[in-house]
């Protein structure tokens, strides 16, 4: 089996789990035999362009120009039996499943996010969620906010490449959705059941779990929509600064706001970005995973905290409200007095001990990159055949 994984990596001024996921599940493919070529440019390359090459890379999502010819000298090339599709924006664009089209080879594009019906892929916008584009033909009120990188002439080409592209979608083969909540959606805008496959993200297998450690970990972007905020509140409500700590791993745009926020608080430390090694080290010092989103979440850092036998704490949105429960973690409202009072609840070292043993054994049963491999390899068959 030979596979073409095409994938736009976001710019390292705005972290994304996602080009862990996207790097993470290529080791895992060519560990499983297949055949693996990539097309991945990334967003840094466009400050290190010149004019002539910033226009052609602004107008990449409506035409993706560069990145067709590109994608056809590989697909010539490598001759693959799937090209996987994961963010194609802003350096690729949807282009790509007409060209493979073109070439008879079958297209699998992963959906992580709400892209395809909205401009910034989040239905989130100043602080709530919003749906305000997602059943018109041309996405007016995400330019009208700027709601892509807070730029309206930027907006402007977003709105036409969701606009031009919403029916080269059709050329997809298989979807696959990172959760019910995802899948859901696409079911939503008209796609039919066989055509969508739900595949979470997995996490690499650390081995046994290591005893309970003390305090709690958040790990993720640290954005409005992810809700560090909202943790922060909830933390001063807990009044759990006094006797534990939470560490807060990764960046974004909120770190600045919320490292001065946090100066008020005990307990409470922000580390950074940090690798892989690191941050399972993280996992094991820890009691339990905090997810504070207000809105969508994936399964990947989830999966990360259940590998390494740690409970969560989350607020009951998006994916996580069918994937965290009473055996294996803490379930809040999206709201402060609610997730108080759970991060309070997940003190109980009985419980943290009992709930933690039961998120590793849903690790092996739901998230293990063996049990994900084999359903997306199971995928790739499907539609090469």
């Amino acid at each position: 089996m030979r596979v073409l994984v095409v994938h736009n990596r976001y710019s390292s001024s705005m972290p994304s789990g996602e080009n862990r996921v996207v790097d993470d599940e290529i080791t895992a493919l060519r560990s499983a035999g297949v055949e693996v070529e990539t097309l991945m440019p990334t967003s840094d390359s466009i400050g290190q362009m010149n004019m002539a090459g910033k226009v052609g890379a602004a107008l990449s999502p409506v035409f993706g120009l560069s990145s067709s010819s590109e994608l056809n000298r590989a697909l010539k090339a490598f001759r693959p039996d799937v090209v996987h599709l994961h963010n194609p924006y802003p350096l690729i664009s949807p282009t790509a499943i007409t060209v493979c089209n073109r070439a008879g080879i079958p297209v699998v594009a992963t959906i992580h996010n709400f892209r395809l019906r909205c401009i910034n892929g989040l239905f989130y916008r100043d602080g709530r969620i919003c749906t305000d584009c997602e059943d018109r033909r041309v996405a007016l009120p995400g330019l009208i906010h700027g709601c892509y990188r807070g730029s309206r002439v930027q907006s402007a080409v977003m709105a036409a490449a969701v606009t031009r592209h919403r029916n080269t979608w059709d050329g997809v083969s298989r979807y696959i959705a990172v959760s019910e909540f995802i899948a859901d959606r696409l079911f939503a805008w008209g796609e039919s059941e066989d055509k969508v496959t739900i595949k979470p993200n997995s996490a690499k297998d650390p081995g046994a779990s290591s005893p309970i450690g003390e305090g709690f970990l958040f790990a993720g972007r640290i954005s409005e929509e992810k809700g560090i905020m909202l943790l922060l509140d909830a933390w001063e409500l807990s009044g759990l600064g006094v006797k534990t700590h939470l560490v807060v791993a990764g960046d974004g745009p909120q770190r600045s706001s919320a490292q001065s926020r946090a100066q008020s608080l005990s307990g409470v430390s922000f580390v950074g970005n940090v690798g892989g090694a690191e941050l399972s080290e993280l996992h094991k010092l820890s009691a339990a995973s905090v997810y504070s989103s207000t809105w969508l979440e994936a399964h990947g850092a989830v999966a990360e905290a259940f590998a390494h036998g740690r409970p969560v704490v989350a607020t009951g949105v998006g994916a996580l409200d069918t994937l965290i429960d009473d055996r294996v973690g803490w379930r809040s409202l999206p709201e402060a007095t609610s997730l108080a009072a759970a991060l309070q609840s997940a003190t109980d070292r009985l419980q943290l001990q009992k709930r933690g043993t039961a998120a590793r054994e849903r690790f092996i049963e739901v998230f293990h990159p063996d049990v994900v491999m084999k359903r997306l390899l199971a995928v790739y068959e499907s539609v090469a055949a």
